[in-house]
């Protein structure tokens, strides 16, 4: 095997620390965030599911976020790379490696069919700035995303595309490329997010949106809304992909993961609600009834904009933004795997880019033909899931492989790694702090994950 360098030395550093919260917020701000988050504080009690959300991403989420940088700057290397280091400074079992092999695994399998779903936001792009999605009905959009859907040709041209402009970026590498690019792009589409939302405050029904936000209504919440907010707070934060893992490996020796980590989730917390802010108002203001996933954004949301005061532009602007937001995620998710190529395979970034590439394009055209001719329906959990070996990708990697992630992740962190080793990785002057971080790992976090775990019905 090729002799394995730091990070610092192959793959380089954020130049600051607010960068790297650019590019980790540029990754939390998904699209769960846009066309999911909405929909389940409709269903679940409005201020009263956001509320129990929150609670969760600080008492759940921040600690396994915080976990997982830890590890990646201790490591210094691609997640495969590093706990084998880390492996073999603490003189545990090899089982641990697994770890760093399912995120670089993860990252390529939901970057296959993340690609493809990305492919359809540009294929919208063009036809909202082309005015191809004015005077639509609920019908007809519904049967035009349909029809596309179905059209293996084009949606691979798509598909193609995106995987195009993902490698280019991570093909240059941390400085020139991640960076350069969040630098840009992540201030842009939250700007955007910004702007839609001050639309959506002028010409929709921001007042019953508002009200709906912040009025409790914890008899609407139940068993069941807690645990999708559960749910949400995870894969909110893409901690199953174990990203912040690479990104973490990036990380000067001087930031503060704490603090980094804490205004990550504020961000990402930001972005779903100003997302809520954005798509209630204009689907009441047209009549629309909150929905999710693509009967959302490719069906609903194009009919309500166009009835509205600039419709069309805002339309547009509105699949710009999400475009954005999945370019960002995808950078992200191929990262594990080109680090792990260049580092234990010797290959220059572009050439382990373009092998990365190519297999998630290879993976991406299994989704493609999920939707026509490979099509074909089965039952799981009492579901019955109709898009063949497109849900099989995604059921493999969201309600199986990610939970195991998170689940490694933080035992490894707090079990397996001593106190003396973490506290000082960590450098929290706060002992109240530090204790509070380690015992919501070792307890709180496994045992949220695991009825994260047991309970994946919910959210597939």
């Amino acid at each position: 095997m090729a002799r394995i360098k730091t990070a610092r030395s192959v793959h380089g550093l954020w130049s600051s620390s607010e960068r790297f919260v650019l590019a980790a917020s540029g990754f939390t701000v998904s699209l769960n965030n846009i066309w999911q988050f909405p929909y389940h504080v409709v269903q679940y009690g409005g201020g009263a599911f956001i509320t129990v959300y929150v609670i969760f991403m600080f008492m759940l989420g921040l600690p396994l976020l915080v976990a997982q940088l830890m590890l990646g700057r201790l490591g210094r290397l691609s997640p495969v790379n590093a706990m084998r280091d880390l492996v073999r400074r603490t003189r545990r079992s090899h089982v641990w490696l697994s770890l760093g092999v399912l995120i670089a695994v993860v990252g390529l399998l939901i970057l296959s069919w993340y690609s493809v779903i990305a492919g359809w936001l540009l294929a919208y792009v063009a036809r909202s700035v082309g005015g191809l999605l004015g005077n639509l009905s609920a019908d007809t959009a519904a049967s035009e995303f349909s029809a596309f859907v179905s059209d293996p040709e084009r949606q691979l041209f798509w598909h193609s595309l995106f995987m195009v402009m993902t490698m280019t970026v991570v093909a240059r590498g941390v400085r020139h490329g991640l960076e350069a690019v969040t630098r840009f792009v992540v201030p842009a589409l939250l700007g955007l997010l910004v702007l839609l939302a001050v639309y959506a405050a002028i010409t929709g029904d921001i007042v019953h949106t508002v009200a709906f936000f912040v009025t409790p209504d914890f008899l609407k919440l139940s068993g069941r809304g807690i645990l999708t907010a559960l749910g949400d707070a995870f894969f909110s934060l893409g901690l199953g992909a174990g990203v912040m893992m690479m990104y973490g490996a990036y990380l000067p020796s001087h930031t503060s993961i704490v603090r980094a980590a804490t205004i990550v989730v504020l961000v990402d917390i930001a972005a779903a609600v100003t997302a809520g802010m954005v798509i209630l108002p204009v689907l009441y203001a047209a009549g629309g009834t909150p929905t999710q996933g693509p009967a959302l954004v490719f069906r609903a949301l194009p009919v309500s904009f166009d009835v509205l005061p600039l419709g069309g532009l805002m339309q547009a602007v509105f699949f710009i933004f999400l475009a954005l937001v999945a370019w960002m995620s995808s950078v992200a998710l191929a990262e594990s795997a080109v680090t792990w190529l260049i580092e234990s395979r010797g290959m220059t970034r572009l050439r382990a880019s373009m092998v990365s590439g190519i297999c998630a394009w290879l993976l991406g055209i299994i989704t493609i033909l999920s939707f026509s001719e490979w099509k074909f329906s089965f039952r799981l959990l009492g579901l019955t899931e109709t898009f063949g070996l497109f849900d099989v990708l995604q059921i493999l990697t969201s309600s199986f492989i990610m939970p195991v992630i998170g689940v490694l992740s933080a035992v490894f962190s707090v079990w397996v790694l001593s106190t003396a080793m973490t506290r000082e990785a960590l450098a929290v002057r706060s002992r109240c702090t530090y204790d509070a971080w380690l015992w919501l790992t070792r307890l709180a976090v496994p045992a949220w994950l695991l009825i994260v775990a047991f309970n994946m019905r919910i959210f597939l």
